[in-house]
């Protein structure tokens, strides 16, 4: 089993893939997968946010911690589920806080593919789980490699706005140059957290002003009717 990454992220991270944590990573979940094991997302998704976002395309951080771990619901993108499963409550809260903030109609289904494709690396800070199992293979290597991603960005690209929501996330990205970027924190928006100040949070008209202000452009965080458009 061989991790792959497009060229420019690959010209950053290649000689990470081949330091002895991430193959030792990369040994676990083989036997996982030989034992029998369901893991998700799919192995061709694991490393599906870099694939969906290129280096020099990110304009937007959104940080989670694990993937979903039931079945049909995770595809290598933070927060995002595939088209026709039902939206997670955390999903459904930010498409809230999207309403309330710009006015945006939530859509029907919770694939973020074309945030992704506009510049929005949907990272989590743990790439794989064991189905049925949250947080399995944390504590296995991939904490270590996505903060490499966040270094990566942090060195090599200017004026990206980091959404920060939670604890987990603010402590993964408590390095992060405020002089070259926009750090936005707020509470998680999972029902837990989102009425502690993530809901009024307005973080996606705020990281378009600031896109908008460098001269970049904004995201259009209204999503297409089809996940498919």
């Amino acid at each position: 089993m061989q991790l792959s990454l497009q060229p420019d992220w690959q010209a950053l991270l290649g000689p990470e893939l081949e330091k002895p944590y991430m193959q030792a990573l990369q040994r676990f979940l083989q036997t996982e997968l030989q034992q029998g094991k369901v893991i998700y997302p799919a192995p061709a998704n694991w490393l599906h946010a870099l694939q969906a976002t290129s280096l020099d395309q990110v304009k937007v951080v959104i940080l989670g911690q694990d993937p979903y771990h039931q079945p049909g619901q995770a595809h290598g993108l933070s927060f995002s589920v595939q088209p026709g499963v039902k939206l997670p409550p955390s999903l459904r809260n930010i498409y809230k806080e999207l309403q309330a903030d710009l006015g945006i109609t939530p859509a029907q289904h919770g694939c973020l593919e074309s945030w992704a494709r506009q510049g929005v690396l949907l990272l989590n800070a743990v790439l794989t789980v064991e189905q049925g199992l949250a947080a399995s293979h944390q504590g296995r290597g991939w904490e270590v490699f996505t903060d490499r991603v966040i270094h990566a960005i942090n060195e090599h690209c200017r004026d990206v706005v980091f959404m920060l929501w939670g604890s987990y996330a603010q402590k993964k990205g408590a390095f992060i140059d405020t002089e070259r970027h926009l750090v936005l924190k707020a509470p998680h928006p999972s029902p837990l957290a989102a009425h502690r100040g993530f809901f009024g949070c307005r973080h996606f008209s705020q990281a378009n002003a600031f896109l908008k202000a460098r001269g970049r452009t904004p995201i259009n965080w209204q999503l297409p009717e089809s996940d498919a458009d």
